[in-house]
């Protein structure tokens, strides 16, 4: 019977177009925009061929929850779904099957979409859809030709006043022109060739072409982003090997915005965790970039910048190490393998240290190559690693330290990347651990340069680095003292005084990296990017997109041995020669070009997928602004814009969330959208788990089918098991899917159950057998409108009591303020007390029954929709308003009787609220007649409160 009313409603609802949301403008445009907009999004999931367990539908039923509440509370609610739909996994089986990853992606999308759809979530079905739509490919596309001709202006003013912002390309070919910005190696720009000046212009875009270390997966036939990356250098998809290459690679300069990104954190809604994480990821430090000479073979007079965070302590700096991959390191010239006196031994280097510098071989050359090869097999993970010995070897160069005129030894280091900072840093071993184990395993210079304010000299460097705060000591030369300065005081009075000398300068620097957008897959968005004879790229007209993916019939990468670190990478898409090699007419005339063979990542199509939503059908531009600005537009409550609610999983708390915000910022700065933040208010839902048991092999068997329980134990085939705790998987055994329980409870008793569970944003064990609590709540409520056997409605039009008319109005101002705050386990909490109480009643009054139907109906919809036609009503309740309090004296707590003690001995009764509190219950207390005669103007000795019900003063002792 369950099945019977939902499918009805579920079919009526899409029918009359029940949830359907209006735009001010376009072609669903309608009256509802004269409402408030409240815009609810879900992060879309990936469409994959497992389908959905009843883990994936947590957020999915909460934000349905709020998307009816809201509907009922009088907005015009945006709540949709679409899908994510290019990526690895159906590509991987098309190079299994030859099956074309379209297929097999639009296979995965309709049955995700008829799970959700049987699961009655309340979606405007005309605004959903697929990152692979051809029409949204063209808009990702378009995007993407609005960062590639943009540049990061600093001292632009963006529209909320922010200084730096993305301004059109156009702007810096006339600024070049100008002389206002500068050709970076100094040329002047008019003595360049045309194809100097474009090459000089493509340096600044926003979306560039990088050669730099990259993660190249062999195995996928792809290079991964570092996230992509597990701890022990495989691929987090498929668990490959992962090797370190470098390649010419699309990238966003993401890092222009690594200040704005920062401080708009503090505009939007978000859990202070999230924050957290997008702050530590962004890495945003104060410190100097500080110029050392560097003297050796083959690099004499050469300079190379170290950014460091404490230029205070520079006197202190005993070394300086570079990354292995430093590009000055091809300049130097090796000494002859066989020849050990190739390389007559500085007078600095300290006595006995020669073969420990240079890991016993004769040179420094040699070392530096055999410990280059050696980094080159590690992982970046384990580099940056910060457990365990860190290694080095000695160059061969030397580093002039500008404060003191010292000369001081370059090593090179693993655990220094390159593509972080400059690939150098310095290192002062007498206040940095890592630079101290260093230090003293090579038998270098450690040298203090401050201590505690009390006692700046009291810290044994011999038995650690000082890393605290304190006071400069032994920091001075001719020009400049720091000596006696605060850390602070020390780090501003070193930065002017290496400006003024011209040997750095403050700087701000990020940990966040340049975002890598190249794939070497087929099934992604193509760029729309074409390359000239020159090697040079152009974008191409937007008449000319969408640029869609060309037939292919072999999809693997083009090399595929997972383990070999010396395989090419070359794209599938290299293989459309019709395809790739194109004759264009880009403006002047008709020409030949190369196309990108490269796609885009899967991040490029939720980045921005929020904003289709708005104006899904639009021809002429990705929404309309007037749409865009009433969802997602700043108004009150939110200063900077964006979705009024985003729920999903704290996975994505860095990555999608800070690419999304990255390009809402740049089509902010370009006019195209009203807002600067894509997202004002997130939530992150916890996880369904289950229990999984194991047999005496240690083998998993079927959840489903064990017997038994804690008490008593389980039991599966008749011999015992184990239980235990974890994911939802296939390979724990422990999958419970949504079909299974439509089937066996219907949708409502499924929803109810996820949302009773505990509160949204913590995890929670699954227990199918715990399913029947819910079950019975809507059984009730069902029974206390409809007599089971005649099917006829037993409610009558009769006055309540009292104490119902009371409970009624307390549980419509408790469900309202806990669905108001994503409390839904608590909501319903009222609702089942209610219900049990009306079930006891000899007759259910209609003024109690139909406010219950319609709190219920935002968590079970289907039965509340079918009681609500059955109590009379002719539409549907979507819309109906959510209960309110018409009669507030019904909140009004009756009183209740508290006993006053004195010293355990009963002298005064007081009638109070239940709900006074323990300061205010001790106050009355205390200003009885009886307590006060007994206390006679003395000062208890001690009070206790138990509110409402118990005072006992206790009287001083005599």
């Amino acid at each position: 019977m369950a099945g019977d009313i939902e499918q009805k409603w579920q079919e009526r609802w899409e029918e009359l177009g029940t949830f359907h949301a209006d735009n001010p403008v376009g072609d669903l445009a309608g009256p509802l925009a004269e409402r408030a907009p409240f815009f609810l999004l879900d992060m879309f999931p990936y469409p994959s061929g497992k389908g959905l367990h009843v883990g994936h539908p947590l957020g999915y039923i909460a934000t349905d929850t709020v998307a009816r509440f809201r509907r009922m509370k009088g907005d015009n609610v945006l709540y949709t779904m679409g899908y994510d739909a290019f990526g690895l996994p159906a590509e991987q089986y098309a190079v299994q099957t030859g099956q074309h990853p379209r297929i097999t992606t639009e296979e995965n999308v309709a049955n995700m979409r008829r799970q959700l759809s049987r699961m009655g979530l309340s979606y405007d079905s005309r605004r959903s859809l697929s990152t692979t739509d051809v029409d949204y490919v063209r808009w990702t596309q378009w995007i993407f030709l609005q960062i590639f001709n943009s540049w990061f202006d600093p001292e632009a003013t963006a529209p909320d006043g922010s200084i730096g912002a993305a301004r059109p390309i156009e702007e810096l070919r006339a600024k070049l022109a100008s002389g206002e910005v500068a050709v970076p190696d100094g040329r002047n720009w008019t003595d360049l060739s045309a194809v100097e000046q474009a090459k000089v212009v493509d340096s600044f875009r926003l979306a560039f072409i990088s050669e730099a270390p990259v993660n190249w997966c062999p195995g996928l036939g792809t290079v991964l982003a570092n996230e992509e990356v597990t701890v022990d250098g495989r691929s987090e998809r498929g668990n490959y090997p992962v090797f370190k290459r470098n390649l010419r690679q699309w990238m966003m300069r993401i890092t222009a915005y690594g200040k704005r990104l920062t401080d708009d954190l503090d505009g939007i809604d978000w859990p202070e965790k999230v924050r957290t994480m997008q702050r530590n990821w962004i890495g945003r430090s104060e410190g100097a970039d500080v110029d050392f000479r560097i003297d050796g073979e083959g690099v004499n007079g050469s300079e190379v910048t170290v950014y460091t965070t404490r230029p205070d302590t520079l006197f202190g700096a005993s070394f300086v190490v570079w990354s292995p991959e430093h590009p000055l390191l091809e300049g130097t010239t090796a000494g002859a393998p066989d020849d050990a006196d190739a390389l007559e031994v500085p007078a600095q280097w300290p006595e006995g240290t020669r073969e420990e510098w240079t890991n016993g071989f004769a040179t420094p050359a040699q070392a530096v190559a055999a410990y280059r090869a050696q980094a080159a097999a590690k992982t970046p993970q384990e580099r940056a690693e910060d457990a365990g010995e860190k290694t080095g070897v000695f160059t061969g160069l030397w580093a002039t330290n500008p404060v003191n005129g010292k000369q001081i030894p370059v090593f090179i280091a693993d655990y220094v990347l390159m593509d972080y900072g400059t690939g150098a840093i310095m290192a002062v071993p007498a206040h940095d651990d890592r630079d101290w184990a260093f230090a003293t395993k090579y038998n270098l210079d450690i040298i203090r340069t401050i201590g505690p304010a009390d006692d700046p000299y009291g810290h044994d460097l011999t038995e650690s680095a000082y890393t605290g705060d304190g006071i400069a000591v032994d920091s001075a030369n001719d020009e400049i003292s720091l000596n006696g300065l605060s850390k602070d005081e020390a780090k501003a009075a070193m930065i002017e005084w290496l400006v003024t000398k011209g040997e750095g300068e403050g700087a701000v620097t990020y940990r966040l990296r340049d975002w890598l957008f190249s794939r070497q897959r087929y099934w992604g968005e193509p760029f729309p990017i074409v390359w000239d004879e020159d090697g040079l790229p152009h974008g191409v007209p937007e008449d000319m997109l969408p640029v869609e993916l060309p037939e292919i019939s072999d999809y693997s990468p083009r090399t595929f041995d997972p383990d070999d670190a010396n395989s090419e990478p070359e794209a599938p898409l290299g293989r459309a020669q019709e395809w790739v090699n194109v004759e264009l007419d880009l403006g002047d005339g008709p020409k030949m070009y190369r196309r990108e063979t490269n796609t885009m990542p899967q991040w490029a199509g939720s980045c921005w997928y929020e904003m289709r939503y708005t104006d899904p059908h639009n021809d002429e531009a990705l929404s309309a602004l007037e749409n865009l600005t009433y969802w997602m537009g700043p108004r009150e409550g939110k200063p900077m814009g964006g979705t009024d609610l985003y729920i999903g999983g704290v996975e994505h708390a860095v990555l999608h969330l800070l690419y999304a915000r990255f390009w809402q910022k740049v089509l902010f700065d370009l006019g195209h959208v009203p807002d600067a933040e894509p997202y004002h208010r997130l939530f992150n839902q916890g996880y369904v788990q289950a229990y999984a048991y194991k047999d005496a092999r240690g083998q998993y068997v079927p959840a489903d089918e064990v017997e038994g329980d804690a008490e008593t134990g389980f039991t599966w085939q008749g011999e015992p098991v184990t239980q235990e705790y974890g994911k939802m998987g296939k390979s724990l055994k422990n999958i419970v899917t949504p079909d299974e329980m439509y089937d066996a409870y219907g949708a409502d008793v499924f929803r109810v159950y996820e949302m009773s569970m505990g509160p949204l944003d913590l995890s929670r064990p699954w227990d199918t057998r715990a399913v029947v609590g819910s079950q019975r709540f809507l059984q009730r409520l069902w029974r206390n409108v409809i007599d089971e056997t005649t099917g006829e409605v037993t409610i009558v039009d009769e006055p309540a009591d009292l104490e119902t008319k009371r409970l009624v109005a307390r549980t419509i101002a408790d469900a309202t303020v806990e669905f108001e705050n994503l409390r839904i386990n608590t909501g319903i909490a009222k609702l089942i007390v209610l219900n049990n109480h009306l079930t006891g009643l000899p007759a259910v009054p209609r003024e109690a029954i139909e406010p219950l139907v319609l709190m219920v109906s935002p968590v079970a919809p289907h039965i509340a929709e079918e009681l609500w036609e059955r109590l009379g009503h002719g539409e549907s309740l979507a819309r109906v308003p959510f209960p309110v309090v018409e009669d507030e004296s019904l909140l009004v707590e009756d009183s209740v009787t508290c006993v006053i003690q004195v010293n355990g001995k009963v002298r005064a009764r007081l009638e109070v609220s239940p709900s006074i509190s323990e300061d205010d219950l001790r106050a009355a207390a205390l200003e009885c007649e009886p307590i006060a005669r007994a206390l006679d103007g003395a000062e208890p000795l001690k009070v206790i409160v138990r509110a409402p019900n118990l005072v006992n003063v206790v009287l001083p002792r005599q």
